[in-house]
């Protein structure tokens, strides 16, 4: 059938380009290693750290605060929404989003569904 289950060891995971400030996005599930109906990046943001605007166009997204505390903003709106440890967020494709971590930082593990792949431009298999 092709299908197999695989255990992630996301420290060896290569980043992608999408935070600003102290931290560092790894991506832990992608089209490069034959997901392509999700993905998953560990984003961890420093205090005060934020990540580009993101947008995907043809691509939901949905994330999950692992730790710490921040705010999800929708750049077309302006809207802001407060995430705490344990809470989640769905984005709608194409709208544009911007998380910022708060004093206390931010780990956040989420990501577009199906995949977007400009994320990915540049990583090897």
């Amino acid at each position: 059938m092709g299908e197999a289950i695989q255990v992630i060891d996301a420290s060896h995971s290569q980043e992608i380009p999408i935070v600003e400030g102290v931290g560092n996005a790894k991506v832990v599930i992608w089209p490069g290693m034959g997901a392509f109906h999700r993905t998953f990046q560990l984003i961890t943001l420093g205090e005060h750290s934020k990540t580009v605007q993101l947008c995907h166009p043809k691509s939901d997204a949905a994330y999950y605060v692992v730790t710490g505390q921040g705010v999800v903003i929708d750049i077309g709106t302006g809207a802001t929404q407060e995430l705490g440890e344990g809470g989640m967020v769905h984005i709608d494709a194409n709208d544009r989003y911007q998380f910022v971590a708060s004093s206390s930082g931010m780990k956040i593990l989420g990501g577009p569904c199906p995949a977007d792949e400009s994320l990915y431009a540049g990583l090897s298999n």
